[in-house]
């Protein structure tokens, strides 16, 4: 028999584990979500978790190592795209500019699901534990922000203080749009207050590295300087 249109087309048993990884992923989180609200962060327990979730306890632990985690299951995703976006810039001509776009992946992950990026983002600020993770979890993808620049910026004599001064900026810029978006309870196109910030992040930096100074006497002919312009 041949293969023909009507043929129904078999399922891809890679595609259905990841499926069904998901859906317990995501089975956790939820109960995880509804229990704290109901009693608390600290009231809610592991077991508590999974037996709201209806899974066994070694199930939470293959997705996510400790309780707080649960509270961030986006995050080594958008950690990876973000460090796979600034590979793809290894060349690229406007290396702040690839970095504020790198911080725009990670606002594109919140606004992908805003409801519950707003109840995370209140969850937060009432648990010390959570914002100390939070704040564990920015550093990473300031981190990833570092090492690209630093590459970048490699051949300057303050090259290193660049990279870290702009992703600390970059990082600042996100957060403030973001989280202005967050305490708004997502109303409106996160984009535009982040997008804000960041303009004036690469204004400010947009051209590090790129600054050339030639020192010339008054009495040097602008051909030359121009030459000497070009060769640089």
């Amino acid at each position: 028999m041949t293969d023909g249109p009507d043929k129904p087309m078999q399922d891809d048993p890679a595609a259905t584990e990841d499926q069904g990884k998901a859906s317990i992923r995501d089975l956790l989180v939820s109960a995880a979500f509804e229990l704290f609200t109901e009693r608390g962060y600290d009231s809610t327990t592991i077991d508590d978790i999974v037996r709201r979730a209806g899974v066994g306890r070694r199930s939470f632990f293959r997705y996510f190592p400790t309780k707080e985690e649960v509270v961030f299951p986006d995050h080594e995703r958008a950690l990876a795209d973000m460090v796979d976006y600034l590979e793809q810039g290894a060349q690229d001509l406007d290396p702040v500019g690839r970095a504020c776009g790198a911080a725009r992946l990670v606002m594109r992950m919140y606004a992908e699901r805003a409801e519950f990026s707003v109840k995370r983002y209140a969850l937060t600020r009432k648990v010390p534990a959570l914002k100390a993770h939070e704040t564990s979890v920015v550093w990473r993808y300031e981190r990833a922000l570092i090492s690209y620049l630093e590459r970048r910026f490699a051949t300057l004599p303050d090259g290193g203080a660049r990279a870290y001064a702009i992703a600390a900026s970059v990082v600042a810029g996100h957060n403030y749009g973001l989280r202005a978006w967050l305490r708004s309870g997502a109303r409106g196109d996160v984009a535009v207050g982040v997008d804000q910030a960041l303009g004036l992040v690469h204004r400010t930096w947009g051209d590090a590295g790129e600054t050339v100074v030639l020192v010339a006497k008054r009495s040097t002919p602008m051909w030359q300087i121009v030459q000497r312009l070009e060769d640089v």
